[in-house]
């Protein structure tokens, strides 16, 4: 039975719990960026495509919906099953379903 929507209405950020993964010298990659307002969208994409491309130990990639919002030509071509793509809300950005490049693709094959 589905819970009521008193249950989840306020329900709108991810949490993680994990570590943080540096791959081994002589080319250490850390699994992650950290975004701010001074990070150019060039960095951005490169993080994008080492994580999805290089990367063959990264499973899901959680990105900002308004950071992939600054690439979103990038992540509306990416179709790879892996890593999975999840875009996600942040705390001064709420999530939009009608920008969700993955939500999108499953609405065109249900055709809605």
């Amino acid at each position: 039975m589905a819970a009521p929507a008193s249950a989840y209405k306020d329900r709108q950020f991810l949490a993680v719990i994990g570590d943080e993964h540096v791959t081994s010298p002589p080319d250490s990659q850390k699994n992650f960026l950290v975004v701010d307002s001074k990070t150019d969208n060039a960095a951005i994409e490169e993080a994008f495509d080492r994580f999805t491309t290089e990367r063959k130990d990264i499973g899901i990639l959680l990105i900002n919906q308004h950071i992939a919002e600054r690439i979103r030509h990038r992540v509306d071509t990416y179709t790879a099953a892996f890593p999975a793509l999840l875009e996600i809300p942040s705390k001064d950005h709420p999530y939009d379903p009608e920008k969700d490049s993955v939500l999108r693709r499953v609405r065109r094959l249900f055709g809605e």
